[in-house]
């Protein structure tokens, strides 16, 4: 972690915190900015899951700690990120040229907090 030395509108020289991380391979960057740059659904990341268990190991660690659910797979972690959790063969139902299957896998997203593969399949399947 460095913090920036300069007064910023984020605040003064030593307060305005950035850290490099890498999840999946992927490197970001996040700073602290100050009261007037809060977290919103504008930005949220997304994590595809190879099977039930890491989608679930996934939801309760980021829900570790004060998180919120949200509807369709999605969640708020302790510090406000936004989270999508969401099983890999998601994104191929969802594209599936056949309108029918597809619409029910989203109608059956719908009434899901966390997603449920076995039952996003079933619905797939008809």
């Amino acid at each position: 972690m460095t913090s920036l030395e300069s007064e910023s509108p984020s605040g003064p020289p030593g307060s305005v915190k950035v850290v490099s991380f890498t999840l999946f391979g992927q490197r970001f960057q996040a700073m602290t900015a100050g009261p007037h740059h809060d977290f919103n659904d504008a930005v949220s990341i997304v994590v595809t899951c190879d099977d039930q268990a890491e989608l679930d190991r996934y939801w309760s660690a980021l829900l570790k700690g004060g998180g919120q659910t949200q509807a369709c797979g999605w969640l708020i972690d302790r510090f406000g990120l936004r989270w999508q959790i969401v099983p890999a063969v998601f994104d191929e139902m969802m594209r599936d040229t056949n309108r029918v299957r597809s619409k029910r896998v989203t109608d059956a997203m719908l009434t899901m907090i966390k997603l449920d593969i076995a039952a996003l399949e079933k619905a797939y399947r008809g």
